[in-house]
């Protein structure tokens, strides 16, 4: 069973599904399962690391799958964009920064050329550069973000597509996690899916099962957005992002505090190693988004794909017979 959509048929997948680019969490192995399950899976690239990247993509094995990068990060090595479009990917996936310095190059080397927004304006700027596919990407979402609602931005961005560039693609992002999710979506102008959260609770994702287990076991509740963890583990997010994760002892402890965070960095940065040694997660993030109150196993991502565009084509069916 599928849902044909203009992304299915751009793409040439036989679902409306794109797996996150999560830094750490989308490596080789989970970008070939959702790749082989009939979505795109995308490796993360996160803040920049060649020897990992290399290794990720000799995992996916000759799976069409794509790329994302953080863009601010990729400014500060731009020579690892050229080292993925030598493995030809099937789409690069940029967020957070102006895309324009990327996008011709991306462009040029027939790769799909992807743009995650948060507000109207970075829509506005990605469409200005091209981009084939832009993602709107709600507050929901785990890891970094702004302020916007995916139920507002997701339909606001579908109606200055569909004005001012109607050949371009929207996918939305944030706090889908299922099949009401991807039905959601499709009403609200977009033609596919973004899922992070829900893939890093797979089989095939990176990380640790401990990790995994607490995304499995918390509600929507469990998680907050700021930047304790970005401070803890001095990675500077420029203004205006700030990265949603789980609560924890850490986060708790240090919320409302964060000037004074800064000043004691150097000794909680050690606690925080020490912590990655011993894999506490009382200390060490798990990001995650909203939608882990909608993760209650961790499953195969093949078996993810298809309860969601089972239970995703059920409700469209039967949307018509409830409000009839």
């Amino acid at each position: 069973m599928g849902l044909n959509t203009r992304l299915t048929q751009q793409l040439g997948i036989a679902h409306p599904i794109i797996s996150a680019p999560m830094a750490f969490a989308a490596g080789g192995r989970l970008a070939a399962a959702v790749t082989a399950a009939g979505g795109l899976g995308l490796i993360g690239g996160g803040y920049g690391d060649a020897g990992w990247l290399d290794a990720e993509f000799r995992a996916a094995g000759n799976a069409p799958v794509g790329c994302g990068f953080i863009t601010w990060s990729l400014k500060k090595q731009p020579q690892l964009l050229d080292l993925v479009l030598a493995r030809n990917p099937r789409a690069v996936f940029l967020s957070f920064g102006d895309p324009e310095p990327f996008a011709a190059r991306i462009k040029a080397s027939g790769a799909k050329f992807i743009c995650q927004v948060q507000t109207r304006r970075d829509a506005e700027r990605a469409i200005d550069c091209g981009a084939d596919i832009v993602v709107a990407q709600g507050s929901e979402a785990g890891g970094h973000g702004e302020r916007r609602a995916t139920l507002t931005l997701v339909p606001e961005v579908a109606d200055l597509i569909a004005a001012t560039s109607p050949g371009t693609l929207l996918c939305a992002a944030g706090g889908i996690a299922d099949g009401r999710g991807l039905a959601a979506a499709l009403m609200l102008g977009a033609a596919g899916v973004v899922m992070g959260t829900r893939f890093y609770a797979t089989a095939e994702a990176a990380g640790d099962d401990a990790a995994k287990q607490r995304i499995r076991q918390a509600d929507g509740d469990a998680t907050v957005r700021g930047m304790v963890f970005d401070i803890t583990r001095r990675r500077a997010w420029p203004a205006p992002f700030t990265g949603r994760c789980l609560r924890n002892a850490h986060l708790e402890r240090w919320s409302g505090r964060e000037l004074e965070l800064l000043h004691r960095v150097e000794a909680v940065a050690a606690d925080f190693a020490a912590a990655r040694v011993a894999g506490d997660y009382d200390i060490l993030p798990v990001i995650a988004g909203e939608s882990v109150g909608l993760v209650h196993d961790v499953a195969p991502a093949a078996a993810v794909i298809e309860r969601v565009v089972a239970q995703a084509a059920a409700l469209l069916r039967g949307a018509a017979a409830r409000v009839s």
